[in-house]
Order: structure tokens, then sequence, then C-alpha cells
């Protein structure tokens, strides 16, 4: 079995930040604290349309991600985590190592990848970095979500333990090549039309991708306003 130690786990409150509200801005967590199923106990979350839920009960980011964007934008800010809003660091787990439906023991818990992060206009405004979250949605630094399989009290000392991977799962990355990368290519779509642990979400415009051959508008999430990139 793969283990993975956790750099730390983090939880955040609403606030109004950035211009908006939000609880991107999240503190660290050393002890224990109960996992439900729909997220860490005393993490909040601002709006509940696009993040949170059953099937977006956790963000992971990998720590090694901050490095590269410090090197492309340079430090006129601290690249650091939890900037992505983000519940758990780690390091050598990356969008190339995680597949879709990976079944992880943490703790007293069970977490399952249910889709990749869909980047959105307020990291933008977090960061300062205009249509920062078209360039992390081009390549594939994401982070992804999980959907919690069996709540319990977890902790940042308690690793990730691989303990379920079904046979034809395919990579976040490859799930992000194809779903952000390549939207209409229909071999691609059928792909993931096979992925059952992609999150309801997802896998509905996957099928509204096949039936209308169009891809649903992504400006307002991306940018914040609807007009073109």
């Amino acid at each position: 079995m793969t283990t993975h130690k956790l750099t730390n786990v983090y939880t955040g409150k609403v606030a109004h930040r950035y211009g908006f509200n939000t609880a991107i801005d999240k503190v660290a967590v050393k002890g224990s604290l109960y996992l439900t199923e729909t997220g860490l106990e005393g993490d909040e979350c601002a709006e509940m349309r696009h993040h949170g839920g059953p099937e977006r009960a956790l963000h992971q980011y990998p720590l090694e991600h901050y490095q590269y964007w410090s090197e492309k934008y340079g430090d006129h800010v601290k690249w650091a985590a939890p900037g992505m809003g983000e519940n758990i660091s780690s390091e050598g787990m990356t969008e190339e190592t995680v597949y879709l439906g990976d079944r992880f023991q943490w703790g007293e818990a069970i977490i399952e990848v249910s889709q990749p992060r869909s980047p959105c206009y307020k990291l933008n405004q977090r960061w300062g970095v205009e249509a920062f979250s078209v360039d992390m949605q081009e390549i594939s630094r994401c982070g992804w979500l999980y959907r919690v399989i069996k709540p319990g009290m977890v902790s940042v000392a308690e690793p990730l333990t691989l303990i379920e991977r079904v046979p034809n799962a395919m990579s976040l990355k490859a799930v992000c090549d194809i779903f952000f990368g390549d939207p209409l290519n229909q071999q691609g779509l059928e792909l993931l039309l096979q992925q059952e642990k992609l999150s309801d979400s997802w896998m509905s415009k996957v099928k509204q991708r096949l039936e209308t051959n169009e891809v649903e508008n992504w400006q307002f999430r991306l940018q914040g306003r609807d007009r073109a990139i």
C-alpha cells in the first residue's frame, strides 16, 4: 500500500476578503478533528453552488506547485500553502500520480477522489494575477477534490494510505487534459463517460457535450464576467 505523509491540514471561516466573501484564507490545524460527509469540522464555505457539498468535501493541493507559480509570476506575493484554499497540503502527490476514484484511508475516515478542482476567477483576485485561473486550467495544476466515503477523526499526523484504485482509472492530469484541454474530443469524452467515479457535476457536462457538441460557457467561472478570454 502506498502511503503519503501530509504537510498540513487547514480549515477556514467565511470572511470578506479580496472583494468577495470567501473561506479561502485557512489556518493550520495540528490536532485531531472530525471529518463529516461534507467536510472538516469547523471548515466553512461561502458559496455552496460551486464549492463544497458531498462530492467536493475536501480540497487537496500539491505543495510543490507553489514553487512553479513563484518562478513564473515572481515573488510579489508569498506563494505558499494554503493560498489555493486547500484543506490538505502534501508533497509527492500530483495530478500525474493521483487517479480519479482513488480511495485513501485517512485516520478513521475513508476519502475518494471525485474530480479535479475547477479554477475560478476568485483565484485571480486572491493572487493579483489576471487570468491566473486560465493558466492553472491550461497546465492542469488544479489540485483535486474528495467525497467522504466514511466519516471519522483525522489529523495531519495521520497519512493518506491508498487502499483502492479502480481498474480503468485515469490520472487527474489525463482527465484535465481532456475536460479542459480538448473539451469536444469525442473519443476523450467517451473515456470520461466510462469513469464511474467522476463527480455528478462533471459527468453531466460530459454527457451534455456529447449530446450538443458544445462546451459550456467558462467565461464567468474563469474571469467573473461574460467576455472572451
